[in-house]
């Protein structure tokens, strides 16, 4: 079922729902509710008459009693203690039952009598007017004592024609409110359902490479929202297959490379240099070297998948930082001492942290390699240890051309490099993004500031 006729047939349904409800109300239960409404006011009428008869010693009383007949067509009759009549109304010419028929005037005082608490309410038929009349009575207490008697009787107007009548108004208007109600619902399910119709449309076109597709919303809030969402969505996918397409092309490029000069020199070997041994094995140095670059960036693909997809879990272990940072810059020390790079460690006290050691010292290691790569001619790098409330933030610095704002936010894709450096750069292309994975997997917080020609300081925190 399509959401339009499903919004359709909900209400619709509501419609006839609601109409049911409208056709029991006014003809199944019109008669039960009129009987118990006349009752429960009839009943209340007399419990406020026996309060006033039984406070007024004057005769204000029958006024009050008058005006009570007169204004709720009521019949009275009051009786004191001795059950003699002290006072009688009549608004049906001597019709009610409680004038002209002392029989059963005298049942209803009895019954009155024997009824345990103190009142009656009986529906009698009255052959003489030909109706349902309805009588109540209760006694009149004063101080715990009962000192008379006040009988009510009233006629229950028949509701068979008034019952009628709203049979056919309600089967009118129920015609009415179904025709209308239908027409409602097939608007308000293409108005609702159209916006969502347009945002398939777009999605549709979306999954077949379509990244130009524009979803539109509509004046309901939750559209608006889905096509933003939506929206969001088709920048990103565009994004990560813009990306996916850079990485099998630079993938594709890397490997290219190293395979084709491992063919040459492999046929170089076999052709000119295998009587040679000066050259043939300056030629397998090369053929070696392309064999550890090319493992290096199938190791380094391998890695930043797992890291990415989530496979790998950190195995968490509490560490001291300073001793552990220690560590890592003491294995520098050869490349500093032959190349001439100088890697300064700013430690602050010592701070025990719990962190995947093995996985943050590849990090460290990859911010530390970049930072050689494109550190200035003084071949400086700085590596800070900095404690703060929050946890421990490293941070490693060099001495470059630093990024444009623009690039920095690129800065941790796979295989971008800055233009600004003044050296060959060696590595896969992938060590910032191997770093942002394991940051993420860890989630740590991170970051680079920089200015073109100040340096770039990238960081992170490990939280306590």
């Amino acid at each position: 079922m399509t959401l339009r006729m499903r919004i359709a047939a909900h209400f619709i349904l509501f419609t006839v729902i609601v109409s049911a409800l409208l056709w029991l109300m006014e003809v199944v239960l019109f008669e039960r509710l009129y009987y118990d409404a006349k009752t429960r006011e009839t009943k209340a009428i007399a419990a406020d008459l026996a309060v006033s008869c039984a406070n007024d010693t004057t005769e204000d009383f029958k006024a009050v009693l008058t005006d009570a007949a007169v204004n709720n067509q009521l019949c009275i009759s009051v009786y004191d203690g001795k059950r003699r009549l002290a006072f009688q109304r009549d608004v049906m010419n001597n019709g009610c039952l409680l004038h002209g028929h002392d029989n059963m005037l005298f049942t209803f005082i009895q019954a009155l009598d024997s009824s345990s608490d103190g009142t009656i309410c009986q529906r009698v038929y009255d052959e003489q007017i030909g109706m349902e009349t309805l009588v109540v009575g209760c006694l009149i207490h004063v101080d715990d004592e009962t000192q008379g008697v006040i009988l009510l009787n009233t006629i229950l107007e028949p509701v068979d024609s008034t019952v009628a009548m709203l049979k056919r108004f309600v089967l009118l208007f129920t015609v009415m409110v179904m025709v209308i109600g239908c027409v409602i619902a097939i608007v308000l399910a293409n108005r609702l359902s159209a916006p969502i119709v347009r945002i398939t449309a777009s999605a549709k076109r979306m999954a077949r490479g379509d990244y130009h597709t524009r979803f539109e919303g509509s004046s309901c809030r939750e559209v608006d929202e889905l096509a933003r969402a939506l929206t969001y969505a088709e920048h990103e996918i565009s994004r990560a297959d813009s990306m996916q397409r850079d990485l099998v092309a630079n993938v594709s490029h890397d490997l290219r490379t190293p395979l084709t000069m491992l063919k040459a020199y492999a046929e170089m070997i076999r052709d000119l240099s295998g009587d040679n041994p000066v050259k043939r094995n300056a030629h397998l140095q090369v053929i070696i070297d392309e064999t550890d670059r090319l493992a290096a960036l199938v190791n380094d693909i391998l890695d930043l998948s797992r890291l990415e997809s989530g496979s790998q879990k950190p195995e968490m272990q509490e560490i001291d930082v300073t001793s552990w940072l220690t560590d890592i810059i003491a294995r520098y020390k050869g490349v500093s001492e032959q190349m001439g790079y100088h890697i300064t460690f700013t430690p602050d006290a010592p701070c025990t942290v719990t962190c995947d050691p093995a996985k943050l010292e590849r990090a460290v290691c990859n911010l530390i390699n970049n930072a050689i790569n494109y550190t200035g001619e003084d071949k400086q790098v700085f590596v800070r240890q900095v404690n703060t409330a929050d946890g421990v933030r490293i941070e490693v610095q060099d001495t470059g051309n630093g990024i444009e704002e623009d690039k920095i936010k690129l800065i941790f894709d796979k295989y971008y490099r800055s233009e600004h450096h003044t050296r060959e750069v060696v590595g896969t292309g992938l060590g910032l993004s191997i770093v942002k994975a394991i940051l993420k997997l860890h989630g740590y917080s991170y970051g680079v500031r920089s200015r073109v020609g100040e340096g770039s300081v990238f960081w992170f925190l490990i939280k306590k």
